[in-house]
């Protein structure tokens, strides 16, 4: 008599086998790593249309849990808020090379500190590459141009 297998079977991420496109809300949601770095103001060079990132973060955002405060209703209190779907995003050219939007829509995996991959929201703070300790809330400043940074890539 044979027993069953008690070897678990490991089913490929959702985001290993899926396209932007395919996943459902919930999967489209968990994607986003809490980096935040898409809520900071941006300068966009109209000549060249070159974006640099500014320390400067939108209203909305709580700069320690890195989340925005009204999520559902950001567009409403910030008109000109980028809400991202499958379609913007390959031309979203701002997006941070980090942020998993981009990598799944280019066809790369997501970094070790990504939620998703640690098991942990807490990683993509300790690696560094969150916002969190690094911005102001643009309540609190009108100077942009003097608060470009060169750390979101």
């Amino acid at each position: 008599m044979f027993g069953k297998s008690l070897a678990k079977k490991t089913e490929t991420p959702f985001w290993q086998r899926k396209s932007l496109s395919e996943m459902n809300k919930a999967e489209w949601e968990s994607l986003c790593d809490g980096c935040a770095r898409c809520c900071l103001n941006k300068l966009e060079n109209d000549s060249t249309g070159e974006v640099q990132y500014t320390d400067v973060a939108c209203r909305l955002l709580d700069l320690n849990a890195c989340r925005c405060v009204s999520y559902d209703d950001r567009k409403r209190y910030v008109p000109d808020c980028q809400i991202l779907n499958p379609k913007n995003v390959k031309r979203l050219n701002w997006l941070p090379a980090t942020c998993a939007y981009r990598l799944i829509d280019e066809g790369k995996d997501l970094h070790w500190w990504h939620p998703l991959v640690s098991g942990d929201p807490e990683t993509v703070h300790e690696a560094g590459i969150s916002v969190r300790g690094r911005v102001v809330s643009e309540r609190d400043t009108d100077d942009l141009e003097g608060r470009v940074v060169g750390w979101p890539k």
